[in-house]
């Protein structure tokens, strides 16, 4: 018998298994003055989750961008890269209102760019948005008080695969508490199509909103888009 067919007889067969889902959680920020950053973030809107303390060398501060499933993390203690050589990347539906969101909380954003996003620098940067404005090519960028570099990247259509669905039994149950919050609406409101109230509703949950969140904001899609006014 052959060495080959010796080997082959002998291999062990691992079965194939599905794979387990990976999802980007926290990344961490490297920073030098921790409040500094904490009150910045703050400033632009991001949710604060938790700031702990164990000593004088540990603490660790978490915040979570607006409708964002994945956090960033800074603090002491827990990161060994330079301040400043973050640099991290943002979907936005549209980089012009992101942008003008930003500024309005007195943070200097770049001008709107196409061309290399990624890049150690600004070379391959053209300015202006992408000419035919397709989605993942239009971008801008700010920094936080230690360089840290965030990029916006204008996503209007996901590539096929992009996003995962949520599975049937999740639907089913965010439908079902859309329904049962719409109830008070629709009790106190003119007649309307339910489903004007519902999208707006379902799209906040879905971006980590609370359902108190996302009520309130289906409630004001209403006013401003419909007309519609709970008597």
């Amino acid at each position: 018998m052959s060495i080959t067919e010796q080997q082959g007889s002998t291999e062990t067969q691992v079965p194939a298994t599905a794979q387990a889902d990976l999802k980007l959680e926290v990344t961490v920020m490297p920073v030098l003055d921790v409040d500094r950053a904490k009150e910045f973030y703050k400033g632009i809107g991001w949710r604060l989750d938790a700031d702990i303390v164990v000593d004088d060398g540990y603490r660790v501060v978490h915040l979570t961008p607006p409708g964002s499933q994945a956090s960033v993390a800074f603090g002491t203690g827990i990161s060994a890269a330079k301040p400043g050589t973050g640099s991290v990347l943002l979907a936005v539906d549209d980089v012009d209102a992101a942008r003008a969101d930003l500024i309005g909380r007195g943070v200097d954003v770049s001008q709107v760019f196409h061309g290399k996003g990624y890049n150690a620098g600004t070379d391959g940067r053209v300015p202006g948005p992408d000419p035919e404005r397709a989605s993942y090519k239009s971008w801008a960028s700010f920094r936080d008080p230690d360089g840290n570099e965030w990029l916006l990247q204008e996503v209007t259509t996901r590539l096929p695969g992009r996003v995962d669905t949520a599975p049937v039994e999740k639907l089913g149950e965010l439908l079902l508490e859309t329904a049962l919050h719409h109830d008070r609406f629709e009790k106190a409101t003119p007649p309307h199509n339910w489903w004007d109230w519902y999208a707006p509703y379902l799209s906040a949950r879905e971006q980590g909103r609370t359902p108190k969140q996302a009520t309130e904001e289906a409630d004001a899609h209403m006013k401003e888009i419909h007309g519609v006014v709970a008597r």
